[in-house]
C-alpha cells in the first residue's frame, strides 16, 4: 500500500515538473531599452518542430501593423498572427536549429530558446555564431 501511494505521488510529481517546465504557452516580450511590455507570443509545437507566433501587441498606438520589410510568404502580412519563430527542435534543454524573424527590419536570424527558470524564457537570435547576436528574456503569461 505504501509503495503504491509513493509510486502514484512520484508519478504526479514528475508530470507536474515536466508540464510546468516547458517552453510552450504564452510569453510576454519587453522592450530592450525601456523595459515596457511589447507583445504576447505563443510558443507551440507542430509536427515535432517548435514555432512562435505573435498573438497580441500591447502598445495601443499600434493597431495591427503589417510586416512590410519581410520577404517571401511573410511580406505584407499582419504582424498579429505572424509566425516569426520557425522550425526549432529540442536539443537537450535547448530548442535550436530554426530561425527567428525580426518584424521591424524583416531579417531572419538563427535562433535558440531555453528556459532560464519556470517563468523566464531566454531567446537568442544571431548571425553565424551565437556570439554575434542579441538575447531577450520573455516572461510567462499567467
Amino acid at each position: 500500500m505504501k509503495r503504491t501511494a509513493l509510486t502514484v505521488a512520484f508519478s504526479i510529481l514528475l508530470v507536474y515538473v515536466g508540464y510546468s517546465q516547458d517552453v510552450f504557452g504564452k510569453w510576454k516580450t519587453v522592450d530592450d531599452s525601456t523595459g515596457d511590455a511589447r507583445s504576447i507570443i505563443e510558443i507551440y509545437e507542430d509536427n515535432g518542430k517548435v514555432y512562435g507566433k505573435i498573438v497580441d501587441l500591447i502598445n495601443p498606438k499600434q493597431k495591427n501593423p503589417i510586416c512590410d520589410k519581410c520577404c517571401c510568404e511573410d511580406k505584407d502580412q499582419p504582424v498579429v498572427g505572424l509566425t516569426f519563430i520557425k522550425g526549432l527542435q529540442k536539443d537537450g534543454n535547448e530548442y535550436n536549429g530554426g530561425k527567428i524573424l525580426d518584424p521591424e527590419n524583416g531579417k531572419l536570424y538563427k535562433c535558440y530558446i531555453t528556459l532560464e527558470d519556470e517563468e523566464t524564457l531566454k531567446v537568442r537570435g544571431y548571425i553565424g555564431i551565437s556570439l554575434l547576436g542579441r538575447t531577450q528574456y520573455w516572461y510567462r503569461v499567467k
